[in-house]
């Protein structure tokens, strides 16, 4: 649940990156998701440009979250979230304040800084973190209901990166939504993040990019419905040494 929105799935979804308008909207329908995540882009408004994408999205029917993808200031950030709240008529903002170029790492100062301004005037904010925990306590002071952090860096594919700093982050905030978002490239990344006890996941890259955005996007559906059930079925614990999976005890033994 997001700010009190339920949601039967668990997949969040990208928009940017597909083929074509209509493999997007196939795959979109394949993931079976129920929020999209859209970026901002200050378009050309003699040509309007953008609007066809608009109509597009706004026709799949489904809950959008609009980014700051590509800020790399709090002004800019707060600026792209008050556009964002008028064009599509929400309070959601999925918060991005980019520190790095290359890596895309999140401006954890800015993030902070910027997450409490949008807190203060109405919106409700999903920040795009690092599995850094006193980032994430400053967040959730300053208003964030749910934290995002990253697999790995944006569109690198390289799935979980800190696997450990995850799973502390999750053991620290039980009652907080979390969402592993960026990183990923393959369903088993995403069965992973959910094997984590993570409330849900969100990417583009790996289905907008991969040979067969619609097959890529059923396939992570099903991986992430995977890892949720695997975790809440309890898994056994690793073990460092062997254990036999048949009783030795009553075995017939021959002299």
């Amino acid at each position: 649940m997001f700010y009190g929105v339920q949601s039967q799935s668990r997949f969040l979804l990208g928009t940017a990156q597909y083929p074509s308008p209509s493999i997007l909207a196939e795959a979109v329908r394949a993931s079976d998701a129920e929020i999209i995540t859209v970026s901002l882009r200050r378009e050309a408004g003699a040509g309007r440009a953008g609007q066809a994408f608009w109509s597009l999205i706004r026709g799949l029917g489904l809950r959008v979250l609009p980014n700051t993808a590509g800020c790399h200031s709090v002004k800019e950030a707060v600026t792209t979230a008050h556009m964002a709240r008028e064009v599509f008529g929400t309070t959601w903002i999925k918060l991005e304040v980019i520190g790095e170029a290359d890596t895309l790492h999140p401006d954890v100062f800015g993030l902070v800084e910027a997450a409490k301004v949008l807190s203060e005037d109405g919106f409700e904010v999903f920040p795009y973190c690092t599995e850094d925990l006193s980032v994430a306590e400053r967040l959730v002071e300053v208003g964030c209901r749910v934290l995002m952090p990253w697999g790995a860096p944006i569109g690198s594919g390289r799935g979980i990166n800190n696997a450990f700093g995850l799973r502390t982050l999750r053991a620290h905030f039980p009652d907080i939504p979390l969402v592993v978002d960026a990183g990923l490239g393959l369903p088993s990344h995403a069965a992973a993040a959910m094997e984590l006890g993570y409330d849900a996941v969100l990417l583009n890259t790996a289905v907008a990019k991969a040979g067969d955005p619609v097959a890529m996007a059923r396939a992570f559906a099903r991986a992430i419905e995977a890892g949720r059930m695997a975790f809440e079925a309890d898994p056994m614990e690793a073990r460092d040494m062997a254990a036999p999976s048949t009783p030795v005890l009553g075995k017939a033994t021959f002299a």
